[in-house]
């Protein structure tokens, strides 16, 4: 489930520069105007670290990197690729399978959300690819697995929308409880319909959380600043924040709930989790919310619960068909009961908008952006979501000659025997290497290589038996 974890990323800076001021006047300068988010405020202190400027690497061919980003992925992000030197292709809309075959194989890099497809196919086209940033929080939309395989990892952002996501739920369950859907359409029609039947304050109600991670626990928090009873349910033991309480089993949590939020991944065991048997064992008027996965709910079943008046409303953010682009239909030939759902009374639906604000689309442009720049550049996969985490600290630009080694190879044994004999005319300054699964990748810093020899060195292990993919970055 949506479990929470750190990582971290290591931020190269400038050296600090020691200003003329008085330190009253410092203190000034650093005291954050009311104006500034606390984002800018970090970027602020941490320009007044003391790491050394690291030296820009390139790849040894000389290859100019090119970047396909789709689905109207934040500008900011954009803009700093460009600053980069990198060329890069934008599009606001998603590419079906045969585009993205058709266009791949001239990318080194590409950047999606959720409605882009990265297929066992498409990744076979890519013949240049590098990485998939998926500016999002999930990573469904690519096969991993083969992925992994051809040396591709795959970045996400899974923190950088969780507030968007949590302030929707908060939204959705006042919305519903109060109707205010349905009064608000009758009111566009004409109709004054003032009632308190059936309207609730959600103050001394219980809200069940399915997935306490990142958004489930920030959602608790929230709950509970309106007066609300929060338990939750996860697969693992997880420390509450404030008076939340964790449950044993789902249908426990179902059973006393007045309103079930879903924050849980698309897995195997998560498909379908809410059906029938699920709907059937939730409290007589209560209400069900879905912001995680479009297969996570039984939509049939939740309509027949609708209808049935045993759930007393629903919200549903996300499908498990969804158009591709704006403007285009939602309707029976999306998902065959879009028409029926859409006609229920005090139903929420919106177009998978919950990680869509300004200031989470910025966060995740930031951080997915960073993510693959680090590797394309440095061959760090800190964050990486298929592939072993690694990472070297930076060629400093006072260093000389040096090279990194970025060396995708299969995990077997005597692979790095292989590569240190390749490697042993040289002074390896530094090294490191991981596996995850099938696939392991090895980081190495070489002293002195002269030019006539970085290619030779490439082409050696390149030939080496497990190789996947060698990039040399100099």
């Amino acid at each position: 489930m949506d479990h929470p974890y750190f990582h971290s990323l290591t931020v190269m800076t400038p050296p600090l520069a020691i200003p003329s001021k008085s330190p009253r006047a410092v203190a000034a300068s650093l005291s954050p105007s009311s104006s500034q988010t606390l984002h800018d405020r970090l970027r602020k202190r941490d320009s007044f670290s003391t790491i050394r400027q690291p030296k820009v690497l390139h790849p040894v061919d000389n290859d100019d990197l090119k970047l396909l980003i789709l689905e109207n992925i934040s500008q900011d992000a954009v803009r700093a690729f460009q600053a980069q030197g990198f060329h890069v292709d934008h599009y606001k809309k998603a590419l079906s399978e045969d585009e993205l075959v058709d266009k791949i194989s001239q990318y080194h890099a590409i950047g999606i959300r959720s409605k882009t497809k990265i297929t066992e196919r498409v990744i076979n086209a890519a013949s240049k690819l590098l990485v998939i940033g998926c500016f999002c929080i999930g990573t469904n939309q690519v096969d991993l697995v083969t992925a992994g395989k051809a040396g591709i990892p795959v970045f996400n952002s899974p923190f950088s929308n969780s507030r968007s996501v949590a302030e929707l739920v908060v939204s959705e369950m006042i919305a519903l409880s109060r109707q205010l859907v349905e009064r608000s359409h009758e009111m566009r029609q004409g109709i004054w319909n003032k009632q308190s039947k059936g309207c609730w304050e959600v103050r001394g109600k219980t809200l069940g959380i399915v997935g306490y991670g990142h958004i489930g626990s920030q959602l608790s928090v929230l709950a509970e600043a309106l007066g609300m009873r929060v338990i939750f349910y996860d697969v693992i033991n997880i420390m509450p924040l404030g008076s939340a309480r964790q449950v044993d089993t789902l249908p426990t949590l179902l059973a006393e709930a007045d309103f079930v939020t879903l924050h849980v991944p698309e897995l195997p065991e998560t498909i379908n989790m809410i059906g029938p048997q699920e709907l059937a064992q939730m409290k007589e008027g209560s209400y069900l919310i879905n912001n995680a996965r479009g297969r996570v709910v039984d939509i049939p079943a939740l309509i027949g619960a609708l209808q049935s008046n045993h759930l007393a409303g629903a919200a549903i953010d996300v499908y498990p068909q969804e158009p591709g682009s704006n403007g285009a239909p939602f309707d029976d030939q999306v998902n065959a009961w879009s028409s029926t759902l859409r006609s229920l009374p005090n139903v929420i639906l919106t177009p998978h908008i919950g990680g869509s604000t300004e200031e989470a689309q910025r966060m995740i442009g930031e951080e997915v952006s960073l993510a693959l720049s680090r590797y394309l550049n440095y061959g760090s996969t800190l964050g990486a979501v298929n592939f072993p985490e690694v990472d070297l600290r930076a060629i400093t630009a006072e260093q000389g000659n040096h090279v990194r080694v970025c060396h995708v190879h299969s995990n077997q044994p005597g692979v790095l025997k292989q590569v240190n004999e390749v490697l042993s005319p040289y002074n390896v300054e530094k090294q490191y290497s991981d596996s995850k699964g099938d696939v392991a990748y090895l980081l190495a810093d070489i002293a002195d290589v002269s030019p006539q020899d970085v290619n030779k060195l490439r082409e050696m292990i390149k030939h080496t038996s497990a190789n996947i993919l060698t990039r040399l970055l100099a």
